[in-house]
């Protein structure tokens, strides 16, 4: 029998429990080689879209964001990829513009210095700053000038709700984040992090007091780890308490990287979100 959620709680296991619950590479079979075919097909797409590859909206050499065009005047959506903000790079993800962009959706994706190099102060900060940047490009880049829809993955899930209070964003999709930082930083992945208490808090959607009053879809998939099933079930809760605007659901059978499969198809369940978000709905 699954254990439910309210009496999963990191703070009652052991170092070693907690760690194995967070790790997400460990934890499917093969992950290493699903990330090498993201970047295999990313290269390939990003050399059918040249035009708008690595504009610099920052003074860090990962201050970059790759902009892919896919119709005069369209919506445009910003990814923000995972990797627990210290792996990774934009590189890995530009497959995920394939499904968006089938409907008519730009992709813009965004990325930032990895920790131990920046704190997540900076890396939120750099969030903002891109977006910055990008609003302010979109007329020269032929989108639309509407405010940007904004998803990411994972620790971007985690940035994406960081994102929401940016005026420039319309709202979010979110998908297997983030959004308590405390058991984050009682586990391994502080080593590079290196939060302290405050830093964890300030930047936890679940430690403020409400949120930004526009609509978030909170995606997760039914095979993850349980700790980070919970979180998402924890910050949909969260926000449906203070009366924001949330969505959530799991995708069936889904894990920590299949449930992408999800953003590359044209039909898939978060292609859907982010087209409806796009559209206003």
């Amino acid at each position: 029998m699954t254990t439910p959620f309210s009496a999963l709680d990191w703070r009652d296991m052991s170092q070693e429990e907690r760690d194995r619950g967070l790790n997400n590479g460990a934890a499917v079979l093969g992950s290493g080689d699903i990330v090498v075919g993201w970047g295999e097909r990313s290269a390939e797409l990003r050399k059918r879209y040249p035009n708008h590859i690595d504009l610099r909206y920052g003074p860090r050499e990962r201050n970059r964001i790759d902009f892919l065009k896919a119709g005069e005047r369209a919506p445009t959506l910003l990814f923000i990829h995972g990797g627990y903000w210290q792996m990774r790079s934009k590189e890995f993800f530009t497959v995920m513009a394939e499904g968006p962009m089938t409907h008519g959706i730009n992709v813009a994706l965004i990325g930032y210095t990895l920790a131990p190099e920046a704190t997540l102060d900076e890396i939120v900060a750099e969030i903002h700053a891109g977006i910055d940047f990008l609003a302010k490009q979109l007329p020269a880049l032929g989108a639309a000038e509407t405010e940007l829809v904004v998803s990411g993955w994972s620790a971007g899930g985690h940035l994406t709700a960081m994102a929401l209070s940016h005026p420039h964003v319309r709202g979010g999709v979110a998908i297997s984040g983030i959004y308590d930082l405390e058991p984050i930083r009682m586990s391994y992945l502080n080593v590079k992090l290196g939060l302290d208490e405050a830093a964890s808090h300030r930047n936890s959607p679940m430690e403020q007091a409400g949120g930004p009053p526009k609509p978030l879809s909170l995606v997760v998939g039914s095979g993850e780890l349980p700790l980070l099933r919970k979180q998402t079930a924890d910050f949909a809760g969260h926000r449906a308490n203070y009366g924001l605007p949330v969505t959530y659901e799991e995708i069936p059978g889904a894990d920590h990287f299949s449930i992408m499969d999800e953003m590359m198809s044209p039909k898939g369940r978060i292609t859907t979100l982010i087209r409806r978000l796009c559209e206003g709905e």
